[in-house]
């Protein structure tokens, strides 16, 4: 399931970036629309529900988004967060894949921690994240987060499917959850634990 959702954000994203021209109309509805189920992301409905299998859909009788419309939803949303102002480049890449070249979320984050000017602010909204077990806090967190990367990251590339991935399973099991959230405190604090221990080997 979650490498097929991975598959599943990938297309979209690709779509969305229409080979260096973006559909500028869709991402500028997703940065202003935080839940799939608000208004304007109607535009990207056809999108994303065209690219998740019937069983990853919501069936719900109350209209509540399935964990997979959520999780690629989120994804593709930071993904517009991010991409605006950069329409000449791409700002997603594959983590995994061979040859990968992008980076994961939480791994560009820890690259900001080896600012000093940035670390201690990047650590003040990364820490009680980690310790959120509320997905909809989660969220929330991730999208400020999203947006100091964009002001600072110097955009490297980040893999927007391997989040979706992620946050699938955050909305599983607490120890699901749990999982995901120590991963991303692994991929956000050993970038600055191997730095400092670069730094040691050369004294």
């Amino acid at each position: 399931m979650s490498n097929e959702l991975r598959t599943a954000t990938s297309r979209i994203i690709l779509a969305l970036y229409r080979d260096g021209h973006p559909d500028k109309a869709m991402l500028a509805g997703l940065r202003n629309a935080p839940t799939i189920t608000s208004q304007r992301a109607q535009t990207v409905w056809p999108l994303i529900m065209g690219n998740l299998d019937e069983r990853q859909l919501s069936h719900s009788e109350d209209g509540t988004p399935s964990p997979e419309e959520v999780a690629v939803y989120t994804a593709i949303r930071f993904y517009a967060i991010y991409q605006q102002g950069s329409d000449g480049a791409q700002v997603y890449a594959s983590a995994w894949d061979k040859g990968a070249k992008g980076v994961t979320l939480f791994g560009a984050l820890g690259n900001l921690r080896g600012n000093e000017d940035l670390r201690i602010a990047t650590d003040r909204r990364v820490q009680p994240l980690l310790a959120t077990t509320n997905v909809a806090g989660v969220i929330n967190g991730l999208t400020h987060l999203v947006s100091i990367l964009k002001a600072n990251s110097g955009l490297q590339k980040i893999d927007f499917a391997a989040l979706a991935q992620d946050l699938y399973w955050l909305q599983g099991s607490y120890e699901q959850a749990s999982r995901i959230r120590l991963r991303w405190g692994q991929q956000y604090f050993s970038v600055k634990q191997a730095d400092t221990q670069t730094e040691g080997e050369k004294n």
